[in-house]
């Protein structure tokens, strides 16, 4: 099947208004990265790189001088040029070259030269066009950013030419000034406006995509729905009931009901249930925790209940999660 790409070249109607700024604050809030690398690159003609799939791991390609292009199994090629950059939110498998035709280099050879833990600069090629690259690989932690990520398009494509894309333009100027000539200090600002970079290709995603005007989405943009959906990401431990969370919506049980069920897809206990196990699955996966406290995190009792509801969702126990 062919994979779904992305291209953000021109504006759109903005999905989200005054009155839900502060919840989209939040989604936003939770994409920080971790686990981050960091790597520019300088390439000269013929050149390319095969990239393997990493899931859980975004990566991202930005071309600060020069041009490239990136494909790969379901993905047309997609022609990069000065200024544009890409990302996959899941991390696909791609290759990335000059051109489609070049030989390419399994990316576990690639060795680069490390100034810091997090951050290397590589020079490959042959004598022909060289093109500039920041490269990053990162993680996504946050259960409310893994939820985004898993609704992203695979592939999304930002031109850097684009009109209303000036934030953008000056973005990249100052990551290839830095790319060219690492001064002291340099590493740290290429990684912070790469990090910029990466979260605004994923809103002007969410504000461009139509098939994200669903679900969850659709829900946090309702005022009264996306109270009671931020309620639950907040507070995933309260005791909640459809009657609590009614109230702090203004609503009645049966609208709460029938609203949450129209837009989201799903019933409003349901969710609650559902992103309990999604932040202990994520908790599981991150960090060494007794499940009893893992428990109490996600809003139940017991340890036993915890693990029966757990074992209903996922399909096995949590010990078959824990590190």
């Amino acid at each position: 099947m062919a994979q779904k790409v992305q291209s953000l070249l021109e504006p759109a109607e903005p999905m989200v208004t005054a009155a839900t700024a502060g919840r989209w604050d939040e989604v936003l809030h939770s994409l920080r990265m971790s686990g981050t690398f960091y790597c520019a690159c300088r390439f000269e003609s013929p050149w390319g790189v095969a990239i393997p799939e990493s899931p859980g791991e975004a990566r991202f390609h930005l071309v600060t001088e020069g041009t490239a292009t990136v494909y790969g199994a379901g993905i047309q090629p997609i022609a990069l040029a000065q200024g544009d950059f890409i990302l996959l939110p899941r991390g696909a498998a791609h290759s990335v070259a000059d051109d489609a035709g070049s030989p390419l280099i399994p990316y576990q050879e690639i060795s680069p030269e490390y100034l810091s833990e997090r951050y290397a600069q590589y020079q490959r090629g042959g004598n022909g066009p060289g093109t500039r690259l920041v490269c990053v690989t990162a993680r996504f932690d946050d259960p409310l950013a893994q939820r985004l990520l898993s609704l992203l398009p695979d592939t999304i494509h930002v031109r850097g030419s684009s009109p209303d894309r000036e934030w953008m333009q000056q973005t990249v100027q100052l990551i290839a000034s830095e790319a060219r000539n690492l001064r002291p200090g340099g590493e740290t600002i290429i990684t912070r406006l790469a990090d910029v970079l990466v979260i605004q290709a994923i809103r002007a995603s969410i504000e461009h995509e139509q098939g994200l005007r669903a679900g969850w989405l659709a829900g946090m943009q309702d005022a009264r729905i996306g109270q009671v959906i931020a309620l639950i990401h907040q507070r995933p431990e309260h005791a909640w009931s459809l009657a609590s969370l009614a109230k702090q919506a203004g609503m009645s049980r049966s609208a709460l009901s029938a609203r949450f069920k129209q837009l989201v897809g799903d019933s409003v206990m349901h969710y609650l249930a559902a992103w309990r196990m999604h932040v202990a699955l994520s908790s599981l996966r991150q960090d060494r925790i007794d499940l009893g406290q893992l428990a109490e995190r996600v809003g139940y009792q017991s340890e036993t209940a915890f693990n029966r509801a757990f074992r209903r969702h996922v399909g096995e126990s949590p010990g078959a999660f824990k590190l």
